[in-house]
């Protein structure tokens, strides 16, 4: 799904202020009550926006070491890892990845010696084969969406094919 302008000015609005209503965030994108709600709902609909909870920080919890670990995991255990590691508080993000490894998980710790634990916990499950792990030294760049958004939103919607999909036709336009 793509976004245009709008959809774009909303979300970095609703970025910049998560509390904001829909009644003032209509004011301020200069377009009626029912346009900002038809929008965000569609933008929820479609997964787009997914949420809109704290942005919790880590280290201010008390968890200010952060590494990632990568993961090779044994032939036909993926599931039972990724249950496992569901399980353990410090895996922030699980992907399965292509290259060196199978998994790639990042992980907090209170410290160095504590990140010894999360580690045990982490691949002491009989799936996984071997582990290498990369401690964070800084973050000059921290999870951002809104350069993204701006992007998209600069594009506009990707065009349908020029045959277009029967998704796209609707019933009896094909």
């Amino acid at each position: 799904m793509g976004i245009d302008r709008l959809d774009g000015r909303l979300i970095e609005l609703l970025a910049e202020e998560p509390r904001i209503g829909v009644l003032e965030a209509s004011r301020r994108l200069g377009v009626a009550r029912g346009t900002a709600q038809a929008r965000l709902d569609r933008l929820q609909a479609k997964g787009v926006v997914r949420g809109f909870g704290p942005d919790v920080d880590p280290a201010a919890l008390g968890y200010p070491v952060t590494a990632f670990a990568t993961l090779e995991i044994k032939q036909g255990q993926g599931s039972d890892v990724r249950a496992h590691l569901t399980t353990v508080p410090e895996v922030l993000e699980l992907h399965t990845i292509t290259g060196h490894g199978d998994m790639l998980c990042r992980l907090v710790a209170r410290s160095n010696a504590d990140l010894q634990r999360v580690i045990d916990l982490v691949v002491g499950f009989e799936g996984i084969m071997r582990a290498s792990t990369a401690i964070v030294m800084e973050n000059p760049v921290p999870l951002r969406i809104i350069p993204l958004v701006r992007q998209a939103a600069a594009q506009g919607p990707a065009a349908p094919s020029p045959e277009g999909s029967p998704e796209e036709a609707g019933p009896g336009r094909r």
